[in-house]
């Protein structure tokens, strides 16, 4: 039996790790070590079906910790991990447990403490799936086993990074996009981050020097570094866990710029289709 994993393309690219990160950090103080009083699900037809019987398994059970891993978030609990995936346009949000579920509101988490954790999807291509602590580490679940290392950590660096590029005729930015190469550089920080690192984002990756892909990485890092710092960037299906959009503050050098001047140089930026992804970038700063 083929795996439900594989059936469907993942183009789940926003929100993008920022504001992944930024929702984590903004359910954890209310619904860390608090102890699930239910689970609610009003819909259970997001991108895989939710299984029902989390229903009984929860109540009861306390949430030990609220990590991240890419894209993922992991509620674990004594018996498992619940993983959450935000899809396109989805968000959390922390509110008081008796607050009214509106259109979209797929699944309650309630917590004794008088909070909820509401998932809110209106295009339902998130995820909320089940780790048993039977199978072992939720490391090991198929969605996050492959994952290459957090974009923040040591492990991710400039050898790392030259090694993976070596052979690979493929454009670079759609290896720094490749979740088994590089973890959180979605579209809008990809382009930035080469923009920065002054690489043309057709690039055939095996041409990258040693020097190039330490600095892609180093700015990889500082861009998600900043948008974590500030909040997000602006998406319009991005909301904050208290209800407010999210925001990123530094403004974007080139992703979305298509015909304004470079802030280097003052030649127009370019936007091309590279994947089906648009793709921005300055034709004088980064040269092919």
């Amino acid at each position: 039996m083929a795996s439900p994993f594989k059936t469907r393309n993942d183009r789940t690219d926003m929100p993008e790790l920022p504001e992944v990160e930024t929702t984590r950090k903004g359910i954890t103080p209310k619904a860390n070590q608090q102890v699930i009083k239910a689970f609610i699900v009003r819909n259970a037809s997001l991108r895989w079906p939710i299984d029902l019987t989390l229903k009984q398994k929860l109540p009861g059970l306390v949430i030990q910790s609220i990590n991240r891993r890419g894209k993922y978030l992991l509620l674990k609990t004594e018996l498992g991990t619940l993983l959450i995936h935000l899809g396109m346009s989805g968000n959390l949000r922390v509110l008081p447990e008796n607050t009214p579920a509106l259109k979209h509101d797929h699944v309650d988490i309630v917590l004794e403490n008088g909070y909820l954790v509401r998932l809110n999807d209106p295009r339902r291509f998130g995820s909320v799936l089940w780790h048993s602590a039977n199978e072992g580490s939720v490391e090991q679940h198929k969605l996050l086993a492959k994952l290459a290392p957090e974009p923040l950590s040591d492990e991710f660096n400039g050898q790392y990074f030259y090694e993976k590029t070596r052979n690979r005729k493929v454009a670079i930015k759609s290896l720094v996009m490749n979740s088994a190469v590089a973890v959180g550089a979605g579209n809008i920080y990809a382009n930035e981050s080469l923009f920065m690192s002054k690489i043309h984002p057709q690039t055939m990756a095996s041409k990258l020097t040693e020097k190039q892909c330490e600095l892609l990485v180093n700015n990889i890092k500082k861009v998600l570094e900043a948008a974590i710092e500030q909040g997000g960037t602006t998406l319009k299906d991005f909301m904050s866990p208290d209800g407010k959009p999210g925001y990123f503050v530094q403004k974007l050098n080139v992703y979305d710029q298509a015909g304004k001047p470079c802030p280097v140089c003052g030649t127009p930026i370019e936007r091309i289709i590279l994947n089906q992804r648009a793709s921005y970038f300055c034709p004088k700063c980064q040269k092919t």
